[in-house]
């Protein structure tokens, strides 16, 4: 994986532990809808109901979810959620 990349890990009781190279990962924040991008500052957050939106190769996804947390540094972004 290059620095043009993030690493998404996705684990939830709902279902088995998901793991795909993404360009961006947008995610429903307590403060609202953040983006990430390759190279974002670390950070850990609270997340609300609403949509994990991802691109991978160039197609946009998404992933509902009712709560949960990220955490983001090291070129990756690893959520737990309830779905």
């Amino acid at each position: 994986m290059g620095t043009d990349h993030i690493r998404l890990n996705i684990s939830s009781p709902e279902m088995q532990p998901y793991s795909l190279e993404t360009e961006s990962v947008t995610l429903p924040g307590e403060n609202g809808r953040f983006t990430v991008l390759p190279g974002h500052a670390p950070l850990i957050s609270t997340l609300t109901e609403g949509d994990i939106l991802y691109t991978a190769a160039g197609k946009e996804s998404a992933l509902h979810i009712k709560s949960g947390f990220a955490e983001v540094g090291g070129n990756m972004v690893c959520v737990s959620a309830e779905l």
